[in-house]
């Protein structure tokens, strides 16, 4: 197989390969140094990355809720890390990856194309669920419940509320709105386009793709701006642009849109391709915020929930009340943990905890999509922390194709709800989610006390960070409960 180009790996002296490995070790490891030297000398001594990455994410968290600054500098050192390493490769080799917007100037610029869509735009929040479409009382008594079943943090209810109380907020025709990842599932662009909005949309080149979303666009009301290849074919034919490999000329197109801008991080792809997509989108934002300044670019994440969070008092306590009464399972709890050795059905607090740490994540997904969200989370803290306005919420587990091809995975979400745990359609958690994006656009997101709570705040975890049992511990009974459920 040819080495790749664009964003890579750097090679790692000791093997001549580009790996994963060495890269996840080290960036960790820089990230800790300061703030936890001791658990930065752990992570570098760790020999069995692929399975042991985790307890090292977790010290991450941890090791941020030592000091208010300790967390701004786990994320600085941790995305110089990443940008010190990471490289840029062409024919002539690997260079820095700032070689990307220098040597790729001799490529044509992209152009943009508008199309605009033929609907009418609607100032009325409504959210999917359940077979119908929620909006106004409705909506509110949907938002009271799933706080009442610990499926979201109170602060999304309040949060959505007031979304639901100025309907004029929905009207983003004051700014630009760019969609990184413009077909994800998790992505507002329908909602966005629903509501009106003028959207800059960039995903891959791929005709299927951009017919499917040009389509849509012409049923909403709002418009995307495109970047557009020259020639004769239609539109679609020459629509898109490849983040890792053509991050240059994609980032010159942002640059030069129209501000104020919201740079939206919706990019996914498995695998070791998920931390290059990712690194291309961190390395596109610090450009364009050099060049139009804070003032006019804000910043959108979304993060995954299958991660480690420090969580509030009042979510460690609803677990440890679920765990003391859990009528249906205290039967089967002391035998199926003796027979585990302790694995299964363990408590997913020590009581007391505030912050409680909680560890939902997903060992099959791997350290690289690990790395590839902590980055996202890293800038969002740093970029707060610099004064920028950054929308970054907690989303849901979702029924997403990429999820739900994963047969183990799929398993475990169709018999989560044995556990407390609801999982999502994507129409519904990718409007809420949009509805967030809206908030905090318009009330400017203001920082709370600690960088934990920032990313706490308006949480949509679907129950994961309230459920009586670590979510690792109960995932195989879920997977076959689902699968006996689907029997």
């Amino acid at each position: 197989m040819s080495d790749p180009r664009g964003v890579v790996f750097p090679l790692d002296p000791a093997s001549g390969r580009r790996s994963t490995t060495a890269t996840g070790r080290a960036v960790v490891a820089d990230a800790l140094r300061a703030v936890d030297p001791v658990g930065a000398a752990s992570a570098e001594r760790e020999t069995n990355w692929r399975q042991g990455y985790l307890q090292h994410f977790r010290r991450l968290v941890e090791a941020g809720l030592t000091s208010a600054e300790a967390p701004r500098s786990i994320a600085r050192d941790g995305l110089d890390s990443l940008h010190g390493r990471m490289a840029w490769a062409d024919d002539d080799g690997d260079h820095p990856l700032d070689a990307a917007f220098v040597r790729d100037e001799s490529t044509r610029p992209l152009g943009s194309e508008t199309l605009r869509g033929e609907g009418m735009a609607d100032r009325t929040l409504s959210v999917p669920y359940a077979g119908e479409r929620l909006s106004g009382d409705a909506l509110r008594r949907r938002l009271d419940l799933w706080v009442e079943a610990g499926t979201v943090e109170p602060t999304c209810a309040e949060a959505v509320g007031r979304v639901i109380d100025n309907p004029d907020w929905l009207d983003l025709s004051d700014r630009t709105v760019v969609v990184l990842g413009a077909a994800a599932e998790m992505g507002p662009l329908r909602s966005l386009l629903r509501w009106g909005a003028d959207v800059a949309a960039v995903d891959l080149p791929r005709k299927d793709l951009w017919d499917r979303l040009i389509g849509d666009t012409r049923r909403l009301a709002g418009s995307i701006t495109v970047p557009v290849r020259d020639g004769e074919e239609p539109v679609t034919a020459r629509v898109g642009g490849d983040l890792v490999h053509d991050l240059g000329a994609v980032t010159r197109w942002v640059a030069g849109l129209d501000g104020p801008l919201a740079i939206g991080n919706y990019v996914y792809a498995d695998g070791e391709t998920n931390v290059r997509v990712s690194m291309a989108v961190d390395a596109l934002t610090r450009q364009v915020v050099e060049a139009k300044g804070r003032d006019d670019v804000a910043l959108a994440f979304l993060a995954t929930p299958t991660d480690v969070f420090a969580v509030p008092g009042a979510a460690v306590e609803r677990s440890v009340d679920s765990y003391a009464h859990r009528r249906t399972s205290k039967v089967l709890r002391v035998p199926l943990r003796t027979v585990s050795g302790g694995r299964l059905l363990r408590r997913n607090y020590v009581p007391g905890q505030d912050p409680g740490i909680n560890d939902s994540v997903v060992l099959q997904q791997g350290p690289n999509y690990l790395l590839a969200k902590r980055l996202q989370r890293w800038r969002a803290t740093a970029y707060r922390a610099d004064g920028g306005l950054v929308s970054f919420k907690v989303a849901p587990p979702t029924r997403t194709r990429s999820v739900v091809k994963n047969r183990a995975l799929a398993a475990a979400y169709a018999g989560a709800h044995r556990f407390g745990i609801e999982v999502f359609e994507p129409g519904t958690a990718n409007t809420l989610m949009a509805a967030l994006l809206v908030h905090d656009l318009r009330t400017g997101a203001p920082a709370q006390p600690t960088a934990w709570e920032d990313e706490a705040y308006a949480a949509v975890h679907g129950g994961l960070w309230t459920a009586a049992y670590d979510p690792r511990s109960a995932l195989g009974i879920a997977a076959l409960l689902g699968v006996a459920g689907a029997r």
